[in-house]
Order: C-alpha cells, then sequence, then structure tokens
C-alpha cells in the first residue's frame, strides 16, 4: 500500500526562494503550498493542514515567531511541526523560545533541509 504525499506549507516573502523550494520539494515528492503574505491561515483552511510548516523567521510585516506562537496556540494546527529558517545569527535560539520545532540556518544546504523535513513527515 502507497503512503499519501506529503504535504509542506512554506512561507517566506522572498518569492526566488519559494520558487525554488517549490521546485526541490515537489522533485522530493512533497506537495507544497507557499505563500509571501501574511495569508497563511487562508492557506491552511482552504489548501487543508500540512504535515510540515516551513517559515522564514523575518517576514515583511510579520514576525515570523508571531506566526509560530499563534500555529502553537491553535488546537487545530498545534501538532504540526515547523521549521523555521533565517540568516540572522543567534535566530535559532529565539526559533525554539518561540515554539518552532527545529531550525535551518540560510542560506541553507538543500539537502540538510530534506533530511530535517524528513525526520517530521
Amino acid at each position: 500500500m502507497q503512503s499519501r504525499q506529503k504535504k509542506v506549507l512554506v512561507v517566506d516573502d522572498e518569492r526566488d526562494i519559494l520558487d525554488f523550494l517549490q521546485i526541490i520539494l515537489e522533485e522530493e515528492g512533497y506537495i507544497v503550498m507557499t505563500t509571501d503574505k501574511g495569508d497563511y491561515l487562508e492557506k491552511l483552511q482552504n489548501g487543508g493542514l500540512p504535515d510540515v510548516i516551513l517559515l522564514d523567521m523575518l517576514l515583511s510585516g510579520k514576525d515570523g515567531r508571531e506566526i509560530v506562537r499563534y500555529f502553537k496556540s491553535q488546537e487545530k494546527t498545534k501538532h504540526i511541526p515547523v521549521i523555521m529558517f533565517s540568516a540572522h545569527p543567534g535566530a535559532e535560539e529565539t526559533a525554539r523560545k518561540a515554539g518552532a520545532d527545529d531550525f535551518v540556518a540560510k542560506p541553507f544546504e538543500i539537502d540538510a533541509l530534506l533530511e530535517k523535513l524528513a525526520e517530521y513527515v
């Protein structure tokens, strides 16, 4: 019996990163939803809940740490693993304090990211 495809939501305000991750993750067999805006909640309601969320820490107009706190405070989404990423030094500690399950530094090695993702799906 074949297992269902795993769904990943990628939230970043850089379109190039979203496009790059979408291509890579789809090649790996994931179903990928992307958003560069704060409409991630709409994406969750309309696209179904993802198996894991990749979330940039600093989004224009929004702080990824606030978003992860929100996800982790909601009954419907608190079980979904959130992997945050950032290019800022020292960001891992604040990401984990905010509730992120894991962290990847930017620029990331794609193999390292895929390994982390595989741990959660």
